[in-house]
């Protein structure tokens, strides 16, 4: 059994290295990228917590990490502060000069926060409680919050959101590439709930 959750990580993980891969393509048509990337990060999470037990969300591998009902709650907490962020920084005044302040590249956006080796502590108030007792209860809600974000992006030219420059943890970065991060950080704790899932005592049902 062991060897068997072994492998469904390393199943998801190599799921995952196509998202982060795809990256490359992105230069060619950002907003088909982004809107594709989105969809894929939302359909692997919902494969790694289909059918899992309220036992199974709730399960803690020691008393300081989280739950998977934590990580979704967390996921769904997150995405509308940098959404808020983002829609913040597109009613200021475009600033293409500050372009060449960005170092990193839409590809290092995604690895960065998809990177599992780094650890980043979340704010008190993006951490989840476990409240989710029922996971498709949480990617409903997902999807649900989603569809402004999706909207938002659809409509927005692409010239507006490579515009507008600010200064984030990772440095200048564009609004596009916040819109990017969002998405990562969806694929970061889908692997992150595979870490759990993959623990040897993790509940059988």
């Amino acid at each position: 059994m062991k060897l068997l959750k072994k492998n469904l990580i390393l199943l998801l993980v190599l799921t995952a290295i196509p998202l982060i891969a795809k990256a490359q393509e992105s230069s060619k048509n950002d907003k088909a990228f982004a809107l594709n990337y989105y969809q894929e990060t939302l359909d692997n999470l919902g494969k790694s917590v289909n059918g899992l037990s309220e036992s199974q969300l709730h399960f803690k591998v020691s008393d300081s990490t989280w739950s998977i009902s934590q990580c979704l709650e967390h996921i769904i907490k997150t995405e509308p502060m940098i959404f808020g962020m983002v829609k913040g920084y597109m009613e200021q005044p475009a600033n293409p000069e500050r372009r060449k302040e960005i170092k990193l590249s839409d590809e290092e956006i995604i690895k960065m926060v998809t990177d599992r080796s780094t650890k980043f502590k979340a704010p008190e108030i993006l951490k989840g409680e476990g409240k989710y007792m029922d996971a498709e209860v949480a990617l409903n809600d997902l999807k649900s919050q989603r569809v402004e974000i999706l909207s938002y992006m659809e409509i927005t030219p692409m010239e507006e959101l490579r515009n507008r420059v600010n200064d984030s943890p990772a440095g200048a970065t564009d609004a596009y590439q916040s819109l990017l991060f969002l998405a990562g950080h969806t694929v970061r704790h889908t692997l992150q709930i595979e870490e759990i899932k993959a623990v040897a005592n993790f509940p059988e049902n």
